[in-house]
């Protein structure tokens, strides 16, 4: 039979009553033995079994009164950048802050704690000190319950290797738990491993990117730390979205990406049919697709660029001559007296009479389907395309108005603009540490717009590094990701540890993702592709039943008494019962209500396939290195 050990630490300490009265048996045989009262070979072995028996039971009860002390906790911890680079040695592992595996018997003593009032079992901290486990306790002006950290005594540097985390890692938490100190911690390591770092931020934590330029200035050369800002654009650099592709039709993709999603898909299709049209046009006269050419060819009209692609064709299949050609002559002569009918005022009569000899002229087995294409576009009644490109020009307005314009669409021949232009390849190719804030809180519509274009150029460019199979490790890190979620992000999830991408998500709750991707299942699927969970206090109920089904569940035994007695109405007659019963269930291996009382920067954590941590990360104060400083003598 099998016989299962039940612990119950959470109760008055009797093994040291033990002890003491075996401390007491002791000092009798000695005396006894000493004054001959009983024979020395006779008391000192007994002496000895009550050492023995007397030291068990009192390290039985330092083991009970240390877990009793460890309920207090353990306080914020702040530390400097040299101190945490103590702990980030080895650059083939990640440091996960101070804790502790989570096992079966971590649950037991968490589920025990929750039938009682722990303050009445609580030690004072400082019998931990004396037994050599150091930390100051976490005060009572502290969010959350200090016992569920406290339930193991003894915590250790948490490491995992470093490539448990290509399949990436979803960072979750509620306002103010500590989202922002863990991204600073695993952002840091990035840094020193020599990432290339890219953070797209959208509400501009001044804490976080202080703590990104103080490990920049620590492990990289100089000016490698770059950033991009839409309310300061002055002070940071110029970033071209639209400048590494390997076929036309991905710029189409990119912006596709962006557009508010409609129930049947018809003006996303026309949108990225309009995008493409444009971009093809562009490409076939040499000239390179930016933002501001899109939205301008877009809402202004495709007859520019047609002309030029026309006059372009002509060159090279009628020869230089082609403009005293009879054919062109007269269709050239009828457009200027409006005998050709015009689309809209936009088109000239030059093009009007481009378009007719193309069109009369050109045999079907010559033509391009790019100019094609843009000849469709140039006979669509106006108003129409006005109508199904109405998702699409919202969006690119948004990107292209006013310094944003400048920002996102570089021109680099703007001698009075002496930003330096970006783009994802060559930030990769420098090793450089990107910082995107997207202000999202004045501004959520274009913030959004802004962080779904840069993830769809990063999911472009990871396609060519998987095609290419040349590539240095990205670190992407992603906060509040249900502003910027889309279905490139989606894609880097899913394909990006491939292309070298380490991604990390921070969200709220799993209704804030629901609601930007439709749905809560698609929500689900799109975090199924995330294999690591780091759990910080969250106090929504979907979101903790999604963590507590990623920990699992675990064996929790229940201890049941029964006493009873009897008396017959003859005297004598007596009888009673006693019974012990040792039950076992399988509850959740964290309870879920448990999520909503953590501390601040406490998490628990799946890493490595399904290991489960309990931990606290601690904060990383950027100047307290140089404050402690020695002031120079004069």
């Amino acid at each position: 039979m099998l016989v299962r050990r039940y612990e119950m630490p959470w109760r008055r300490t009797y093994e040291a009553y033990a002890g003491i009265a075996w401390g007491v048996a002791l000092l009798y045989f000695i005396g006894v033995g000493v004054a001959g009262a009983l024979p020395r070979q006779l008391a000192l072995p007994l002496a000895a079994a009550c050492f023995a028996l007397g030291l068990f039971r009192v390290a039985q009860a330092l083991r009970i009164l240390i877990l009793r002390a460890s309920l207090n906790g353990r306080g914020i911890e702040t530390i400097g950048t040299a101190a945490l680079a103590r702990w980030c040695g080895d650059p083939a592992s990640v440091f996960l802050g101070f804790g502790f595996e989570w096992q079966p018997v971590h649950s037991q003593r968490l589920y025990e704690l929750a039938k009682i009032d722990w303050r009445a079992f609580a030690v004072s901290p400082r019998l931990l000190r004396l037994l050599g486990h150091d930390g100051q306790p976490q005060p009572d002006a502290e969010i959350g319950l200090p016992y569920i950290h406290g339930v193991e005594p003894k915590e250790v540097p948490l490491h995992r290797p470093l490539q448990n985390f290509e399949g990436g890692t979803l960072l979750v938490g509620t306002t103010q738990s500590g989202k922002g100190v863990a991204l600073a911690n695993l952002i840091t390591q990035a840094v020193r491993r020599g990432d290339v770092v890219i953070i797209i931020d959208p509400k501009n934590s001044r804490r976080l990117k202080r703590v990104v330029e103080r490990a920049c200035a620590d492990y990289r050369e100089p000016d490698t730390f770059l950033e991009f800002h839409p309310a300061f654009p002055e002070r940071g650099v110029r970033l071209d979205f639209t400048f590494n592709w390997q076929k036309p039709t991905e710029i189409a993709s990119r912006i596709q990406s962006i557009m508010p999603p409609d129930t049947a898909g018809a003006f996303s299709a026309f949108g990225w049919d309009a995008v493409n049209v444009v971009v093809q046009g562009l490409v076939d006269i040499e000239e390179r697709p930016n933002l501001m050419k899109l939205t301008q060819y877009i809402e202004g009209g495709i007859e520019p660029v047609l002309q030029a692609t026309l006059r372009r064709y002509y060159d090279q299949t009628l020869g230089a001559g082609w403009r005293e050609l009879p054919e062109m002559k007269k269709l050239l002569h009828d457009a200027q007296r409006g005998n050709l009918r015009r689309p809209s005022e936009a088109a000239s009569a030059e093009l009007t009479a481009f378009v007719a000899y193309y069109e009369r002229h050109i045999a079907q087995s010559q033509r391009s389907k790019v100019i094609d294409a843009q000849v469709r576009t140039f006979r669509h009644n106006r108003e129409h395309y006005q109508k199904i490109t109405a998702n699409l020009l919202p969006i690119l307005s948004m990107l292209t108005s006013g310094d944003l314009g400048r920002s996102l669409s570089p021109d680099p021949f703007d001698a009075d603009d002496t930003r330096p232009i970006m783009n994802f390849e060559k930030i990769e190719r420098a090793g450089h540490v990107l910082y995107m804030c997207l202000d999202a809180l004045p501004d959520p519509s274009v913030a959004s717009a802004i962080g779904a274009l840069a993830l769809a150029d990063q999911a472009a460019r990871a396609g060519m590094r998987y095609n290419l199979g040349r590539y240095r490790r990205i670190a992407l890190f992603v906060d509040e990701v249900a502003n910027v979620i889309n279905q490139p992000l989606i894609e880097i999830l899913n394909k990006g540890a491939e292309g070298g991408i380490f991604t990390t998500c921070a969200m709220q709750t799993l209704a804030d993702l629901a609601k930007r991707l439709g749905s809560e299942d698609a929500a689900r699927m799109a975090l199924g592709n995330l294999n690591n969970l780091i759990a910080l206090r969250t106090k929504d109920r979907p979101t903790q039943d999604f963590v507590v089904e990623t920990f699992g569940k675990t064996a929790i035994h229940t201890m049941r008494v029964g006493l009873s007695h009897g008396a017959d109405v003859h005297l004598g007659d007596f009888s009673s019962s006693y019974s012990t019963q040792l039950t076992e269930s399988f509850e959740e291996m964290v309870p879920a209500d448990v999520l909503g009382k953590l501390p601040n920067l406490q998490y628990f954590a799946s890493v490595s396939g399904g290991r489960i941590i309990k931990g606290r990360f601690p904060i990383i104060d950027p100047d307290a290195d140089i404050r402690h400083m020695p002031r120079a003598v004069a």
